[in-house]
């Protein structure tokens, strides 16, 4: 008798739990059919839509093209990053992330319907007109930009190195627009630079990470160690460095941590998760570094810098960061189109994601040229990642940022003029301080002297000695 309560009890509970099983499934079936349906429903909206515009619009429209802009704008809405690219614009950046591509050399972006400056690249022809940082590129060859998708305005501006393109450019504080004739070069697949300040103190620039930078900033180390033997501190220039591969920011890291977390990406839901280690290095480098960073380091910059931070491996001196804590995928799509798309937030070992937010240093310095008055810094009002339309959050809803209605209405009234500034006093802070890195290269005689005219090459320099000393006083 029992044993039949006990089987009956067990088949009892059986159906309950196909009952629960079922209901569970139906619940979920429900939610995607739901989810289907609004899809769908969707569909046949935006289908409704180009039949409509396709009969009666005031002028024949082409399909494809209606096609493609609503997709543009669809991809555009999610972030400031991510992108719809015809074939053409996919072509474009698998050439620029392999480094031969022929152009003017800036980073740029959209910010409020504006084709904005994020930094120019070192040793290109924008470079050495005097491109800074959050400039406003208004027409480019006498074409407004204003409702140029990012792709196009790019597209204009790369073209065959040595034909001549014409910007005009908005920059805040000045009266007038600046117009710069300039002639496209190949931007060079150099990213790294180097030189001995001092007896024993090296300095290494990194203007962008390319597929080779790693193996650079590799020969500079042994360049500057067997000059420098044994070298005492290290200066490491990230300033204005606008990212680029992200498996070269983790083994440029790697170069100078014998361990700990890198940096570590998390996507939806832990998809996409990773995350990037250090590991023993053959001979450690142990001497002291100083990294310097700026409203201009974004991205993969970011990365070393927050890297080399958290795992206190370098103090950081500059001003806080651009503040791109976020991880882009391109997928290849269908008649040689591309979707380029943010797929997840990245956090230095300390957990933390500078999404919007930046790499704060652990010195604030800001830069100007030693030989002048002191200044608020030509970087202090740069553009940063929570500027941007559209952005990422780190977690938190930021604060409304500036809108342009005031550059809009100076734009679209004034008239453009020639400007020039020939003259040393007409010169900016910016300019004043590219003026003094070309030096370094151009004059070997007076490299070191002019990088230390730099107020935060100069400030790093000075900890480097400072630590030296100390050490020194502490060994007697």
């Amino acid at each position: 008798m029992i044993k039949k309560q006990k089987q009956l009890l067990k088949s009892g509970l059986f159906v309950i739990f196909i009952a629960l099983t079922v209901v569970s499934a139906t619940v979920v079936y429900g939610d995607l059919v739901k989810q289907d349906n609004e899809t769908y429903e969707g569909l046949r909206l935006f289908s409704d839509v180009i039949a409509e515009i396709e009969s009666n619009y005031v002028e024949p429209v082409e399909t494809k093209e209606l096609i493609e802009k609503a997709i543009e704008g669809m991809v555009h809405s999610l972030d400031p990053h991510s992108s719809f690219l015809p074939p053409e614009a996919f072509d474009d950046l698998q050439s620029e992330t392999k480094g031969e591509f022929g152009g003017i050399g800036i980073v740029i972006t959209m910010r409020d319907r504006r084709l904005t400056v994020i930094s120019p690249i070192e040793g290109t022809p924008a470079y050495k007109a005097g491109v800074q940082a959050q400039d406003i590129i208004v027409k480019v060859d006498g074409e407004s930009t204003k409702d140029m998708m990012l792709w196009e305005a790019v597209k204009k501006m790369r073209g065959e190195p040595g034909t001549p393109v014409e910007i005009s450019i908005y920059r805040k504080g000045e009266s007038e627009f600046l117009d710069l004739n300039l002639l496209r070069a190949v931007i060079p697949l150099e990213s790294v630079r180097s030189l001995s300040l001092k007896p024993g103190y090296g300095y290494i620039w990194v203007t962008n990470f390319r597929e080779n930078t790693t193996d650079e900033v590799k020969k500079a180390l042994k360049e500057l160690e067997k000059e420098n033997a044994p070298l005492k501190g290290l200066i490491l220039d990230l300033r204005d460095n606008p990212g680029g591969l992200l498996d070269q920011s983790v083994k440029v890291s790697d170069i100078f941590l014998e361990s700990g977390t890198i940096v570590s990406i998390r996507g939806r839901e832990g998809k996409e998760g990773e995350e990037y280690t250090a590991h023993p290095n053959g001979s450690p480098n142990d001497y002291p570094i100083v990294l310097l960073i700026n409203g201009g380091s974004a991205s993969a910059s970011e990365i070393v810098a927050g890297a080399l931070q958290d795992n206190h491996r370098a103090l950081v001196l500059g001003t806080t960061s651009f503040g791109k804590g976020s991880v882009q995928t391109v997928r290849p799509m269908r008649d040689g189109y591309a979707l380029k798309y943010t797929i997840a937030r990245y956090y230095t070992p300390s957990g933390k994601s500078i999404q919007a937010e930046g790499i704060i240093p652990d010195l604030v310095v800001k830069r100007r040229a030693l030989d002048e008055t002191a200044s608020d810094g030509f970087d202090a009002n740069m553009i940063k990642e929570g500027d941007l339309k559209n952005h990422l959050t780190a977690g938190e809803e930021g604060e409304e940022v500036e809108d342009f209605e005031a550059i809009e209405k100076k734009i679209d009234d004034a008239d453009d003029k020639d400007v020039k500034k020939d003259d040393e006093k007409d010169m900016t802070e910016a300019e004043k301080i590219i003026r003094l890195r070309d030096a370094v290269y151009e004059h070997s005689s007076t490299d070191s002297n002019a990088m230390l005219l730099d107020s935060q090459v100069n400030r790093a320099y000075e900890i480097l000695k400072g630590y030296e000393i100390f050490k020194g006083l502490s060994q007697k």
